[in-house]
């Protein structure tokens, strides 16, 4: 890679912001956003990273903060560790909400988010307060949807569709389960989409997918799509944690680079899976942050993709998803 002193055409150094910088995914994430490999070759980057203010995560914070340095990253200008959420996010341009308390033995669904809400709540105004105005703020934090309407509710002053949530990692699961099944290169798979929650109440679609330029469905059958693919997608997490006794966090983390790439930079055309504050889109209410197929244009802006025509299925099981997601509204309503 060239060195940024010798480059003519570096762009201005973007902050990017993570919390949770110590745990796995956090160790997964940051080296991949050092290289550059989310704003490019020609943009330096300073880390801003967020921890908790106790001795370990300190330590250990401390160790990933030695590594980075020893790579000697030329596109790396800077790194800043803090626990206090305000001088994490000062001047932020690009954040990755990361840091979550992951779901304890015995915990539902709504007391992961009971735990997680109010650490959202918190970022947000902090977001609020000290980020730029235009900042990208991707959830990664689960129940990721719900955090991130959490979050974007406490930040007025920022645009409502600069807080997007992470289901790329369920795009990617169908897209490699596809090419394993077809025998054909990832880069082949074209539209799949995965709308509604990111949760087992997700839909995943292959309707209008080509893999190869073939109609997925000339290529799987009806059956292989419901009985295997559908809950592999839906389980996969909890597959991986039974296979590995952890989390999936470097899949987690290149879906991350994945979503913010394509943010940032466009997606060449390409269909991608984001979770995003609806507009109104396919019924869904709006507010919801919602799976949506969108097309990345480039600067940090998307759209939404308008006028698909989702089957009987495809139509009950957005619906049963995004009743989810309203439900979890209402169990955060206090929050907001």
């Amino acid at each position: 890679m060239t060195c940024p002193a010798n480059h003519p055409k570096l762009n201005p150094t973007v902050r990017v912001t993570v919390t949770g910088a110590a745990g796995n995914i956090g160790y997964s994430l940051l080296f991949r956003l050092a290289s550059g490999a989310v704003f490019g070759p020609d943009t330096p980057v300073q880390l801003q990273l967020l921890e908790r203010d106790n001795p370990n995560s300190a330590k250990v914070l401390k160790g990933v903060c030695m590594e980075l340095f020893d790579c000697a990253f030329p596109l790396l200008t800077g790194i800043k560790t803090t626990s206090d959420p305000k001088e994490a996010f000062d001047g932020a341009k690009a954040v990755f909400l990361v840091g979550a308390a992951p779901r304890g033995a015995g915990q539902t669904r709504a007391d992961l988010i009971t735990t997680n809400g109010p650490i959202f709540k918190t970022q947000g105004e902090a977001i609020n307060a000290a980020a730029d105005r235009n900042v990208k703020v991707l959830v990664v934090g689960n129940p990721c949807n719900t955090n991130a309407y959490i979050c974007y509710h406490h930040a007025p002053d920022i645009a409502r569709k600069n807080f997007t949530a992470m289901m790329r990692l369920d795009q990617n699961r169908s897209i490699a389960q596809l090419a394993a099944k077809t025998g054909k290169p990832v880069c082949s798979v074209q539209g799949a989409a995965v709308w509604g929650n990111h949760s087992k109440t997700m839909y995943a679609d292959i309707e209008r997918c080509t893999i190869a330029g073939v109609p997925a469905f000339d290529l799987v059958d009806q059956d292989w799509y419901h009985d295997f693919f559908l809950p592999t997608v839906a389980d996969r997490g909890t597959a991986i944690i039974q296979a590995r006794g952890k989390s999936s966090a470097a899949s987690a983390a290149s879906a991350a680079i994945d979503h913010m790439h394509d943010w940032w930079l466009g997606s060449n055309g390409r269909i991608v899976t984001m979770a995003v504050p609806s507009d109104g889109s396919y019924g869904v209410p709006e507010g919801l942050v919602c799976g949506f197929p969108v097309i990345c244009t480039g600067n940090g802006e998307y759209e939404i993709v308008k006028g698909i025509e989702l089957s009987k299925e495809g139509k009950e099981r957005l619906e049963k998803s995004v009743k989810q997601l309203e439900e979890e509204a209402e169990h955060v309503k206090a929050l907001i």
